[in-house]
């Protein structure tokens, strides 16, 4: 058995903006947790993180220590007839489901790749196409294991001022060792879904009020780049789970891969373009309703292995902000036109409404709501100059950004955007940080 800190490692998040060295420690059994916190303090702290699908930094901790948690990925217990799980933090959705699904049952709510860990699912409260009706990942929490730097070592429920904090916590309150939550029940792994044009932002709000209450899940396709009367084009998708087709699993292995780094001058305004284009009209085409396994709708990129390639070797950030209903209708064209003017486009632009469900994570991201999601190749200046703008609309709005995306956001606008923050800053565990944290916590 090996508790060590290794160094030294280059490690990067999903974006691939920043590669630096770690000292990291693996983990393989819940005993050793308790060791390693144990090594962590103010003067040298520590970080878990799980799968690194995190865009930005917050699961980065350039110089210091992480604890790579993808070693404890045991299943503890499921119930077949209460649908309660309870894993290890290391963990993945995906294999997850892989007992859920033939059993009837499925994840309660889920982000866009099921490879992300059930600690990194709790530390950033991950929503997905239902949160409308759902909530956040934290909403179906019902315990967890937390293990201090200070060498406590706690099992945290509903109601307890630490849980709170833990769930969207960021992995800042203490080492996550095993997580219950509460899985929702299917009858088939497949879905009854539809597609639907609109031919702006404006039909877009105008369509969407109607399709939330008529289904579970939803999310709309953005052509970035259209303008004038086609400003915010695109196409709605909706889906409900089927009573028919069985229990099939999901394909384990992408389908497809990413090799090597596309070259950076293959995405331009005039490929995303192209793209969004060609992109739009395929789904225009199937206006009629359809009947689809979970995977390909739920997880479309998990198909592609290294997807994130496709922004060549300068990686990407990824933009995430939610708007409030109440300045959604003005603020969301303004994104939209200055993203155009920009020229900087993004082949993966997605729209969504947030529901009223309240989260139960003091830092949870998700307001009810409107949120944009974009991806922006790496130009340097540039494309911190055309984020900063967008901070601005966001900031007037009302809005916010999604930490688990972000790779930039001053401190001044996060800590705005965050009520909870002071509250939150006292659960903080000393012995725990990261680049996100020291850039936004000053």
């Amino acid at each position: 058995m090996t508790t060590a800190f290794y160094p030294t490692e280059t490690a990067t998040s999903w974006g691939r903006v920043v590669c630096e060295p770690h000292t990291v420690a693996r983990p393989r059994f819940a005993d050793e947790l308790r060791l390693l916190a144990g090594e962590l303090n103010s003067t040298a702290p520590g970080l878990p993180v799980g799968l690194r699908r995190s865009y930005g930094d917050s699961n980065l901790n350039p110089g210091g220590r992480v604890i790579d948690m993808t070693g404890l990925d045991r299943l503890i217990s499921f119930d077949k007839e209460t649908g309660v799980m309870r894993a290890e933090a290391g963990v993945s959705l995906s294999q997850c489901l892989r007992i859920l699904v033939p059993a009837g049952w499925f994840l309660p709510t889920t982000p866009g790749t099921r490879f992300v860990t059930l600690g990194g699912a709790v530390a950033n409260d991950v929503h997905g196409k239902n949160h409308h009706s759902a909530g956040n990942f934290g909403n179906s929490v019902t315990r967890l294991k937390l293990h201090r730097t200070d060498g406590t070592v706690r099992e945290l429920g509903p109601g307890s001022a630490l849980f709170h904090a833990t769930i969207g916590g960021l992995g800042l309150t203490g080492i996550i060792e095993w997580v219950e939550f509460q899985a929702t029940r299917i009858a088939s792994a497949w879905m009854n879904a539809e597609d639907i044009a609109f031919a702006n932002i404006g039909d877009y709000f105008r369509i969407s009020q109607m399709w939330k209450p008529r289904f579970e899940h939803t999310m709309a396709w953005v052509d970035c780049l259209a303008g004038g009367d086609g400003l915010g084009r695109g196409v709605l998708s909706g889906a409900n789970w089927s009573t028919a087709g069985g229990l099939k699993l999901h394909r384990e292995d992408p389908k497809l891969a990413m090799p090597i780094d596309a070259p950076g001058f293959a995405l331009n305004r005039l490929s995303v373009k192209a793209f969004n284009t060609v992109y739009n009209e395929l789904k225009k085409a199937r206006a009629s309703p359809y009947r689809t396994h979970y995977e390909p709708f739920l997880y479309p990129l998990d198909a592609i292995a290294n997807w994130n390639r496709l922004y060549g070797a300068k990686g990407f950030y990824q933009y995430q902000c939610v708007l409030p209903f109440s300045t959604a209708r003005s603020a969301t064209p303004e994104l939209l036109r200055t993203i155009r003017a920009s020229g900087q486009g993004s082949f993966l632009a997605v729209l969504k409404d947030f529901g009223g469900v309240p989260p139960v994570g003091l830092m949870s991201f998700p307001r009810e709501g409107t949120t944009l999601a974009l991806d922006f190749q790496n130009q340097g200046e540039r494309t911190l100059r055309l984020m900063a703008d967008l901070d601005r609309i966001v900031a007037e709005a009302g809005g916010r950004l999604y930490p688990a995306k972000d790779g930039r956001i001053p401190a001044a606008m996060f800590q705005a955007g965050f009520p909870n923050f002071q509250q939150f800053h006292a659960h903080v565990d000393p012995g725990l940080s990261s680049a996100f944290w020291k850039r936004v916590s000053v």
